[in-house]
C-alpha cells in the first residue's frame, strides 16, 4: 500500500479508503469486519464513515459496527476514522446541521457508537449555509482542545465555502480544514472546473466519492451480459443513456487488461492533488479486487483516450468556459 499526506497536515494515510457507507444496512456485521480486518491486511489505515449511515434514523448503525470491531479487535491506534456531522439524527429542531449545539452532541454520540475517545478526522457532511463560521470554528475549536477531534474536514462544499472557512479559520489561528470529500469520477468530473484548483491553493486534500461512478465505471456493461445486474435497477437507465461511452471504456479497459472499476480507481489517483478515493464495498471480494488499483500505472496514451471517452470541462474556471 501506498500513503500519502492527508492535505497539508503531516498525517498519512493510504491512497485507498475504506468507506463503510454499506456496512449494517447493504453488508452484514460479520462481513464488515471481515473487510475491515482485510483492510488492515492490505495496509488500508483510512477509514471513512457517517453517524447517519446504516438505513435507521437516528441509530447510527454503520459507527456502531466498526465500534463494535474496534472494541474487539484493540485497533484503534492502526487506523485513522473518520466520521462526519451535518445529517438529521432524530425529530428534534436541533438534531441536525452545524449549530455549535448539535456539533457538540453529534460528536459525543459517534464517539459513544464508536468507542472511542477521539475522532480522527471529523468531516461536516454538507455546508451550513444558516450558521456563521465562527459559531461553527468555536465549536470545533472545543472538540480539538478537549482532544476529541484532531482534524477537521469538509464534504459536498463549493469551491467559496472551503476558502471562506479557511480564510475565517485562519484569523482564529486555527488549522481549519484539510480535507474536501466530493464526488468525482470520469463520469463526473465536475469539481475539476474549480474546487480541485481551490483545494490546491488551499492545501486542501480531496477525498473522492462514489469514484467508479455509481457503478458505471465497474464493468457494468458485462455484468448485465452476464446476468449480474437486474434490468429494474436505477443503474440500468444511466447505462443506456450512456452506452456508447461505456462500451469505449470497456474495450479499454479489456485491451490494457485490467478491471474496469480498477482502471477508474486508477485515473482518479493519477491526480497529485487527490489523497485518497474512498472505495466502498458491499462484499469482501469487491474490496480486496479494488485496493488492486494503487499499483497500476496508465500511461500518457491510455490517460489521453480515458479523457476522449469521458471528457471533462478541459481546463478549471474561467478558461473552461471564458476563452
Amino acid at each position: 500500500m501506498n500513503y500519502t499526506h492527508l492535505g497539508r497536515s503531516g498525517l498519512l494515510v493510504s491512497k485507498i479508503c475504506l468507506g463503510t457507507m454499506n456496512f449494517g444496512e447493504y453488508t452484514s456485521e460479520a462481513e464488515s469486519f471481515n473487510i475491515m480486518n482485510k483492510a488492515l491486511e492490505l495496509g488500508v489505515n483510512f477509514f471513512d464513515t457517517a453517524d447517519i449511515y446504516g438505513g435507521k434514523l437516528g441509530a447510527g448503525t454503520t459507527e456502531s459496527i466498526i465500534g463494535k470491531w474496534l472494541e474487539q479487535s484493540k485497533n484503534r491506534d492502526k487506523i485513522v476514522l473518520a466520521t462526519k456531522v451535518y445529517n438529521k439524527m432524530g425529530e428534534k429542531v436541533n438534531d441536525s446541521k452545524l449549530s455549535a449545539y448539535h456539533i457538540r452532541k453529534a460528536c459525543e454520540d459517534s464517539l459513544s457508537r464508536l468507542k472511542t475517545d477521539h475522532i480522527d478526522l471529523y468531516q461536516m457532511h454538507h455546508i451550513d449555509r444558516e450558521t456563521p463560521w465562527d459559531e461553527i470554528w468555536q465549536a470545533m475549536e472545543c472538540l480539538v482542545n478537549e482532544g476529541k477531534v484532531i482534524y477537521i474536514g469538509s464534504s459536498n462544499f463549493a469551491a467559496w465555502n472551503i476558502v471562506e472557512a479557511n480564510y475565517t479559520a485562519k484569523k482564529r489561528n486555527f488549522l481549519g480544514l484539510v480535507s474536501e470529500q466530493s464526488i468525482y469520477s470520469l463520469r463526473n468530473r465536475n469539481i475539476e472546473l474549480e474546487v480541485i484548483p481551490a483545494c490546491k491553493a488551499m492545501g486542501v486534500g480531496v477525498i473522492p466519492w462514489s469514484p467508479i461512478g455509481g457503478g458505471i465505471l465497474a464493468g457494468v456493461l458485462e455484468k448485465i451480459k452476464d446476468g449480474q445486474r437486474r434490468s429494474r435497477e436505477p443503474l440500468q437507465r444511466s447505462t443506456e443513456r450512456l452506452r456508447p461511452q461505456i462500451e469505449a471504456y470497456e474495450k479499454l479497459c479489456k485491451e490494457i487488461n485490467h478491471a474496469p472499476a480498477d482502471v477508474a480507481l486508477a485515473w482518479i489517483l493519477h491526480n497529485p492533488v487527490i489523497t485518497s478515493p474512498i472505495v466502498g464495498p458491499r462484499t469482501l471480494e469487491q474490496f480486496e479486487q479494488n485496493t488492486a488499483s494503487v499499483d497500476i500505472k496508465l500511461s500518457a496514451d491510455v490517460m489521453k483516450r480515458l479523457d476522449e471517452i469521458w471528457p471533462g470541462p478541459g481546463d478549471q474556471a474561467p478558461e473552461a468556459y471564458a476563452w
